[in-house]
């Protein structure tokens, strides 16, 4: 198909500076977007998934969320190792203070403490053991966050490539359009028409410009939404008037189909988003007996060293250190019903978490049938806008030999053109929502972006 390349569109669109190696350059440099970024000559769909993985900011963001979730971890399982803590004091005190009593005015110690918990009801175990489901959840939110922003990054590219068809479309149906005003002209001028035809091209003309003015601005309104969902932030001076020619079409090879019944199990095994929320039951059952642990006995073993100087009776040059192990023990015998309170809590989170599960089975489901179903139809209207187009294309050529042999007027060959730009429009129409459907089921069922996984 031919692609419409003469819009010059502000700060857009992907900067991907090592396109001609292979591989997207990475757009953020320290978190800032580089300044020496330029839009490329070229852009298609795999650079942009590619760049939209590195810079779209709800990925980037659900990459940090499991950064803060490896900081859970490591605060949690701090409580499985040794606990170390150095202490020290330093003191003076008047010197009525000392002469009133038999002590040192001047006294410092340091002292050094290792504890380690021994026992503590399970609590420190299960929260670990959480801690670690919350993360691999993170890890699977993450790859449904991608599934959804590459279906996204999909859905918007081939808004442009179809915003792109549109334009082309509706500028060769200008130039028929001007062809049959030059046409009513010259018979006109040879006196085999009347003036009426000429008034009536002109106005068919007038008529047909706002739908490429419109088209043309929904192809700049189109590349604005890809530009957000790749995370493309470059304003530079120099790149603001620069488009890139997107390199891809939508043609539609065959028909990919799959029974709905296989396309739930699917979807069931697959889902990130299904099984984020299992870990996160795993995790709210390790929650119910991290909080049964607060009534339980807490035991931990402890050793001390102390360096002391001064006190009473001595003088600041006196050495007083030694090391002390012991064991410490404590048991909330009553602790006014606060245990039972978080147990309660804990239980009323796991039961929403397996809730949520159910629900986003359902919802779930019904995303795989709706995207089946529209499929279907996607793929129905394909065939029957491919057949009209054909359709169109004869008539307007019959039209014109007709004109032409003066059986035929001329507002038969204007409708035949209308009803031809029509059926294109229609097309192109099908053609997009079939693309969009099959990325949509993919999506439904879990399945990783093609050109990503492959």
């Amino acid at each position: 198909m031919t692609k419409y390349r003469s819009i010059a569109l502000w700060g857009t669109l992907l900067s991907l500076a090592s396109i001609s190696l292979g591989q997207p350059a990475p757009f953020q440099r320290d978190g800032q977007p580089d300044p020496n970024y330029v839009v490329p000559e070229e852009l298609s769909l795999h650079y942009a998934l590619l760049f939209a993985l590195d810079n779209n900011y709800a990925i980037r963001q659900a990459k940090e969320r499991i950064r803060e979730q490896d900081g859970v971890v490591v605060e949690i399982r701090a409580s499985q190792v040794p606990n170390v803590a150095v202490t020290s004091s330093l003191s003076r005190n008047a010197k009525e203070i000392s002469q009133s009593f038999p002590a040192q005015n001047e006294n410092w110690g340091v002292a050094v403490q290792a504890t380690q918990v021994l026992y503590a009801g399970g609590g420190v175990t299960a929260a670990t053991r959480g801690a670690a489901l919350a993360k691999q959840a993170a890890e699977l939110e993450l790859q449904g966050v991608i599934n959804e922003q590459l279906l996204a990054v999909r859905t918007l590219f081939y808004g442009v490539l179809l915003a792109q068809e549109q334009v082309t479309v509706q500028g060769e149906n200008i130039k028929l359009l001007e062809g049959q005003l030059n046409d009513a002209r010259n018979r006109y001028e040879a006196g085999s028409i009347s003036n009426f035809e000429v008034l009536r091209a002109q106005v068919a003309l007038a008529n047909g410009q706002p739908d490429l003015i419109t088209a043309r601005n929904n192809y700049r309104l189109a590349i604005e939404e890809l530009r957000q969902v790749l995370g493309f932030s470059n304003t530079a001076a120099d790149q603001a008037t620069r488009l890139p020619s997107f390199v891809g079409d939508l043609a539609v090879n065959g028909h990919d189909t799959m029974e709905l019944r296989d396309a739930i199990a699917a979807a069931r095994a697959n889902r990130p988003e299904l099984q984020r929320l299992v870990k996160l039951e795993a995790a709210g059952e390790e929650q119910v007996i991290t909080s049964r642990a607060s009534a339980r006995p807490q035991v931990s073993a402890f050793g001390r060293y102390d360096w002391a100087r001064g006190g009473p009776g001595s003088g600041w040059s006196d050495k007083l250190d030694g090391w002390t192990l012991g064991l410490q023990a404590q048991w909330d015998v009553f602790d006014g019903r606060a245990t039972a309170g978080r147990v309660v809590q804990a239980k009323s989170r796991l039961m929403q978490t397996k809730l949520a599960l159910e629900e986003s089975q359902l919802a779930i489901d019904v995303e795989v049938r709706r995207a089946h179903s529209s499929l279907t139809e996607a793929w129905e209207l394909v065939e029957a806008s491919g057949k009209v187009v054909a359709q169109a294309d004869e008539a307007l050529r019959l039209a014109n030999v007709r004109y032409n042999a003066g059986t035929a007027t001329q507002l038969d060959v204007l409708t035949s053109q209308v009803e031809l730009t029509r059926a294109k429009l229609n097309q192109l129409q099908a053609l997009y929502r079939y693309n969009v459907a099959l990325a949509s089921l993919r999506k439904a069922i879990g399945q990783a972006d093609p050109l990503i996984a492959g």
